[in-house]
Formats: C-alpha cells, structure tokens, sequence
C-alpha cells in the first residue's frame, strides 16, 4: 500500500522533563546573593554601607535612639488631658438630671426601689451613647527595614505572586533565565537543557504551562500550548526527519484532531489518539493513492474506500491495514471482485443465490453490497472531520509571542546578573 508508518508516539523525543523534575541549585551558581540582603532583622537597624572598611568584615550599624520629651510636649500632654476631663464631667452632669428625676418624681414608693431605678435608667443611657460615640481601634506599628543593596527586580505577573528575574544553574548543568517565584520558575523565561535543547514561554509552578516554544538538539521543534511540563491543546511539532504534525495535543502526545505530514509527500488527515491514528480520516499516499474510512491503532481498520492512482478501487472491510472481510474490487475498466476477502485476497468470491462450491462459507452477493454502502459512508465522514487548521495558527501566534516574552526576560536576567557581577568583582561562568 506504500503506507509510511509513523512513530508509535508522536513526539516521544519530549519525555515531559519539566512536569516532574526538579534540580537541585548548583552550589557555585551564576546568581550570587549578599549575605545581608536575605537576612532578617527583628531590630531597626540600619547598616551604614558608606563607612564600611573593606579591608576587615565588620560592619559599623547606627541605632535609632528614644525621643526625649520636651517641656512643650509636656505641656500639650496636660492640656489633652484636662479637655478629656471636661468631656466626662459634662457627661457625668447629663446623665445625674435624669437619675434626680426619677428619684424625686415618685415620692410614692419606696427610696430604695427609686434608686434602683434611677440608676438602671442612666446606665443603659451611658452604655448606649459609649457605643455610639466609640472610637475607632487604633492600628499596630509596625517596623519596616530598607534593603540597601537588593538585586532583585520585582514585578506582577499572572502567577498571582511577586516574582523576580534571575539566572540559575542547576547541578546537572541546566541553566535557567528568566522570572521566578521562589525557587520555581514562574513567567516567562528560557530553560536550557544540558546538550539537549531549550524552552522558551510560560512557566507556572516550575512546569510548563501556557504558550511556548520548545527545542531539541536534533533539531526537533515543537510550537504550541502547555499544561503542567506536557503538550497539551494545540500546537504543531516538526520532526528532524521532515514530519509534520498540527493539531490537537492531551498530555504530550498528539490526540484529537490533527494534520500528519511525512517527509515522503504523504498526508493523513483525521482523529489520532494517544499519538496514533485512531478514528476517522483519509490518507494521500505519496504514490498517488487514496484511503478514506476508519482507523485503529495506526492502520486501517474498519470499513473504508482505497483508491488507487491507477484508477481500481476498493471498498468493503479492512483488518489492520489488509483487505479481510466482505468487500468489493473494482477495476477501472468496470470489472468487479467481490466476496470474502483473507490478508489481502481474495478468498470466497460471492454469488447471487448459491454458495460457492469449495467453500463451505457462502457468501451472498447482497450481504456483500451492504457492507460497500458501510464503507462510503465511513469515506464521507471520514472528509467531514473537523477542522483544526485556524485553531493550530492562532496556538503557534500565541507560541511565538511567549517565546519573544521569554526571550527578553532572559536577556533582562543577564544583563542585571552582569551588572551586579561586575559591581562586585565576581565573574560570571560562561555558559
């Protein structure tokens, strides 16, 4: 048939590194932190770094010292406390008027039970107008310490944190550029593998995540969505060998809808699952010939039309990429074969109203045309497979703009690591 097998995974070169590694930081690392800049303080201290004597590593450290308070403080203090006074004796005088009347008003009964009631009365007034008039909680102090000599950029970004630009070099040679977010890679930023290739796009969480562009060595290629260090949504992948394949992707490897196109000329257009074609869809041999029907595991299986580039043409049932079941062949000349068909053969030819006379299986000839029918109708669904092509342009647009995203956060990480090495006389490795 000429059919060109493809690989049993579509994009088994990418094993999905990031969903599920994580280096350890290199000890001697490009990003070189001061001592100070991470270290926490529960005083208010300032360092003074103008007097700072290079030649020994102590630090002269300036206290802040206690107010002292002054006779016009003093004054104001007494003053405020002489209007807070005031206040309650005038509210002490309001509430005595009705306490009087309540205990003068009733000469009938008795002093004790007028009392009582007098003093129920003002103090449910008191209660009331103290919560009226109270006064908002006061706030806590709190002590903030500025950090002279920080070396972090920091910004928002869709990781709902604040994230910072840096460089790191991992133990196993891998080297990082970019925004992170702690310790994990979160924005945008270039990921290069030891001698194996890079990634350049969307971080979240340490993994891939969003729109990006990923390279191997081999000169593999991959443009598209991510999910959680894998492919997944829509994207195109470019083998080293030539092949193509555009479409849908679900946990690194292709499946959905999708467009595979060989190096060969060769195209096949229709449903893939878990990287193999697995549904319906139609194939261009490089030959000339045709196959539109159905698909399992990578072959044709099911029922479907082949047509040649010479003009024959058959349609009936297949069995992992032969010919086996009821089908019909017809030349182009308009001859036809028909009957049971065994690895690509013809084995039982069918018959209008007997069987045939060496096989003890009879095959009718009617039987025979239902399952042509089958087959047509699986070759036009097999064209009406949705189209993927707008989808996979706008995943490979979104790619490329994360990737130029990735790549100018990178070259930020570097010239703001280049800038602080050179400040402090530390040289930085070369990649």
């Amino acid at each position: 048939m000429h059919q060109k097998k493809s690989e049993i995974q579509i994009g088994k070169e990418s094993t999905g590194v990031s969903s599920d590694f994580n280096p350890k930081l290199y000890h001697h690392s490009i990003h070189h932190y001061n001592h100070n800049h991470h270290k926490q303080h529960s005083s208010p201290i300032h360092y003074n770094y103008k007097n700072k004597n290079k030649s020994t590593n102590s630090k002269s450290l300036t206290f802040f010292k206690f107010p002292q308070f002054s006779k016009h403080c003093l004054y104001s203090l007494s003053v405020a406390a002489l209007r807070r006074l005031r206040l309650r004796f005038r509210l002490v005088l309001l509430l005595s008027f009705p306490f009087f009347y309540f205990l003068l008003s009733r000469p009938t009964h008795s002093f004790f039970f007028n009392f009582l009631s007098a003093f129920a009365f003002s103090a449910a007034l008191f209660f009331s107008l103290s919560l009226k008039f109270k006064s908002p909680p006061s706030l806590p102090i709190v002590w903030t310490v500025q950090r002279w000599r920080g070396r972090r950029t920091e910004k928002k970004t869709s990781c709902n944190a604040v994230v910072v630009v840096e460089v790191r070099v991992f133990s196993n040679g891998d080297v990082y550029e970019g925004e992170m977010m702690g310790e994990r890679c979160c924005g945008s930023g270039v990921y290069y593998y030891n001698m194996s290739g890079r990634y350049e796009g969307d971080w979240v969480d340490g993994k891939y995540d969003g729109f990006g562009v990923e390279t191997w060595s081999k000169g593999s290629r991959y443009k598209g969505q991510y999910r959680e260090g894998l492919r997944h949504g829509f994207g195109v992948y470019r083998f080293y060998t030539g092949d193509v394949y555009a479409g849908e992707w679900l946990s690194g490897q292709s499946h959905g809808c999708g467009v595979h196109t060989c190096d060969d000329g060769s195209r096949f257009v229709g449903e893939f699952k878990w990287g193999v074609k697995h549904g319906l869809g139609h194939y261009h041999f490089r030959n000339g010939d045709t196959y539109a029907g159905e698909y399992s595991g990578d072959k044709m299986h099911g029922f479907g039309v082949y047509g040649f580039a010479n003009g024959h043409r058959y349609e009936g049932s297949w069995h992992e990429g032969k010919r086996q079941g009821l089908g019909m062949y017809t030349f182009r000349n308009g001859e036809t074969q028909s009957g049971h068909w065994q690895n690509g053969g013809l084995d039982v030819p069918s018959t209008q109203n007997a069987t045939y006379p060496v096989s003890p299986v009879g095959v009718n000839h009617s039987r025979v045309l239902n399952v042509v029918q089958e087959a047509r109708r699986a070759a036009e669904k097999a064209y009406d497979v949705a189209k993927v092509d707008e989808r996979v342009n706008r995943a490979v647009s979104a790619a490329n703009r994360a990737a130029n995203a990735a790549r100018l956060a990178a070259v930020k990480a570097v010239q703001k690591e280049m800038h602080h090495a050179n400040n402090d006389n530390i040289p930085i490795s070369v990649l």
